[in-house]
């Protein structure tokens, strides 16, 4: 508006009176730290996010916590803390933020698997009787599911979850399966010793400088008895053996019973020894596969000491004749 003069306006300057001090102004807030964002699923490697992400990573590791279930049990406990030992923090078999942080996962947890004809070819049957076993060509798979399981490493259950529309009683050859991507470390060095806790339900192998090579569940035997303790050795090694029966073995076998004579039963995934045979220098005694990978370290054996066949194939790599294998209470 014309005729009015605008205002200027002075700075406001607050001088101290005289003998006092100024007074102190205080300093600014922190600035924040902005929290690092986790990379996104893709990008690898990254921190574990789960308990099936940190079950693979471990068994990428050669820490096994039985079939990959995505579940947490006595075994993935039992895996976390051999994980948590071998990398010296406190050994609490949880999957906390620390863990987490530290098992990595380095690449996808995931590939896919086509069904071949070979793999077809395969399947057959498995006789519910010894005599029955004992006359066929091979104890291999009974069913698909069955076998993309085992080169998993997986429950089958797992699978169908990962596989939701895919008909298991018909599977062609050609068929693209959704697998989780489990592939052992190499087995170099040969370990120089093993041990197994009959307490814990666990093998484990070391290095000449007891560092950690493996750690398997493991099945034990069913009666005290049969539980030797104290230091054995490997005496022979045999892959993809074959398994005789001896029915003074199975009293309570109904079968066994009426047999006079001993069966020779023929390599295969189903054999009762599974796909690798560790002798050990007591009489009777070894490690070895299962038919039954689902079940070990949760039932007990007639003996010997029993893992899933993956991991019983792995130990094979790692074991020498004459390795000495201790078994504590």
């Amino acid at each position: 508006m014309q005729g009015v003069t605008p205002l200027k306006l002075e700075p406001i300057v607050v001088k101290p009176q005289a003998g006092h001090p100024p007074i102190p102004l205080p300093p600014p807030p922190p600035i924040p730290k902005p929290k690092p964002e986790p990379p996104p699923p893709g990008v690898f490697p990254r921190p574990v996010q789960n308990v099936f992400e940190a079950q693979l990573a471990l068994a990428r590791l050669g820490i096994s916590s039985g079939s990959l279930d995505g579940r947490v049990g006595p075994q993935t406990r039992a895996a976390l803390r051999a994980f948590q030992q071998k990398e010296r923090m406190a050994a609490t078999g949880a999957l906390d933020a620390a863990t987490k942080a530290r098992l990595l996962l380095a690449a996808s947890p995931y590939a896919a698997y086509t069904v071949t004809t070979n793999d077809l070819a395969r399947l057959q049957p498995l006789s519910r009787t010894w005599l029955g076993k004992s006359q066929q060509t091979a104890l291999d798979y009974e069913t698909l599911l069955e076998l993309v399981a085992e080169k998993a490493h997986s429950h089958p259950n797992l699978i169908r979850q990962l596989n939701p529309s895919i008909n298991w009683t018909n599977v062609a050859a050609g068929t693209t399966v959704q697998l989780p991507d489990v592939a052992y470390a190499d087995a170099s060095p040969k370990a120089a010793f093993a041990t197994i806790s009959l307490a814990g339900k666990v093998l484990e192998a070391f290095d000449v400088n007891t560092n950690l090579l493996a750690h398997f569940p493991c099945s034990i035997a069913q009666h005290v008895e049969k539980r030797p303790v104290g230091e054995l050795h490997v005496v022979a090694i045999a892959p993809n053996p074959n398994y005789t029966f001896d029915p003074d073995v199975f009293p309570e076998s109904a079968e066994a019973r009426e047999l006079k004579t001993k069966l020779v039963l023929p390599p295969g995934p189903n054999n009762p020894v599974g796909v690798a045979w560790i002798s050990l220098d007591k009489p009777g005694y070894g490690i070895h596969g299962t038919p039954s990978p689902e079940q070990v370290g949760r039932t007990e054996s007639h003996g010997c000491f029993r893992l899933a066949n993956w991991n019983a194939e792995y130990l094979l790599k790692l074991a020498w004749v004459g390795m000495p294998v201790y078994v504590e209470p």
